[in-house]
């Protein structure tokens, strides 16, 4: 049978039209792909757009500079801690207590969750007690921590090391219990003891999950450096922006607090970089 032209025309111009549809929405389709370099560029344009704002409402006279500084007298402050080395003596010290306070809480953490995630005579016995304390406010803490480790760094580290071991212990017991049982099944099924198993089969299968965690948590460890910085430091990122609150130098506040950000971002990065390089294949499924 001959489909009239007219009819076949129609056809064709809604097949064009839902082309022409998908092309322009593709951007906000859902889950669907969209180009790296719009993918890159968006994650430059909100923040200068942002940064846009700031410099006309500051510049309008619309907030006093005591509330809210310019972006040129942040840029100032920068280089002025830059020119005089107190940034780099500052970020130095502050890395060394968020690395060996997330080393910590890592060593400890991932076995405890392994154990959790496997056994549940270990998650009857540890989950209410960690799910618990990890919503005690980890400043409360500090008295404590002054008690236990001194004025030091150790008590700056200890800080660190609660405010991350419980979230990262129960995150591990998740990534672990996220595995599918068709293939601990099937290494019981051929003969694997639990040890096998666990290094064969659970470990590898849970490892892109529990990589992730790191980096997730290790964000979370620079989020309590203030905290950890708070009582008798002598340097640190945290400590430069508590003595300018007292002389409400909000210029020093504000770039403290965007060098910390860009710290944890570039931390974020890193982490992603090796996460594809070592876990190609699960990057693939």
């Amino acid at each position: 049978m001959t489909v009239p032209p007219s009819v076949a025309e129609a056809a064709a111009q809604g097949r064009v039209d839902r082309r022409t549809l998908r092309r322009r929405t593709g951007l906000m389709r859902l889950r669907e792909a969209i180009p790296d370099s719009v993918f890159t560029s968006a994650g430059f344009v909100v923040p200068l757009l942002l940064l846009f704002a700031w410099s006309v409402v500051t510049a309008l006279g619309l907030v006093k500079p005591l509330f809210l500084p310019s972006p040129l007298s942040v840029i100032e402050e920068a280089w002025r801690q830059v020119s005089t080395g107190i940034l780099f003596q500052d970020a130095a010290i502050s890395t060394y207590r968020i690395v060996v306070g997330w080393l910590a809480a890592t060593v400890v953490a991932v076995p405890i969750g392994i154990m959790m995630g496997n056994f549940r005579l270990f998650e009857g016995a540890l989950e209410p007690l960690i799910s618990t304390a990890r919503y005690m406010p980890v400043v409360a803490l500090i008295p404590l921590s002054v008690l236990w480790a001194g004025i030091g760094d150790e008590q700056k580290i200890l800080i660190l090391f609660l405010g991350t071991f419980f979230q990262m212990t129960l995150m591990v017991m998740d990534n672990v219990k996220n595995i599918d049982m068709n293939l601990i099944r099937a290494g019981q099924t051929l003969g694997f003891s639990n040890a096998e198993i666990l290094w064969r089969i659970i470990l590898p299968a849970a490892l892109p999950g529990i990589w992730d965690t790191f980096r997730i948590t290790i964000g979370w460890t620079w989020t309590y450096l203030l905290v950890a910085e708070l009582v008798a430091a002598q340097s640190g990122l945290g400590r430069r922006i508590m003595d300018a609150q007292r002389y409400l130098a909000t210029d020093t506040i504000i770039f403290g607090t965007l060098f910390i950000g860009l710290l944890g971002l570039v931390t974020d990065l890193l982490f992603k970089h090796f996460g594809r390089k070592l876990f190609r294949w699960a990057a693939d499924r």
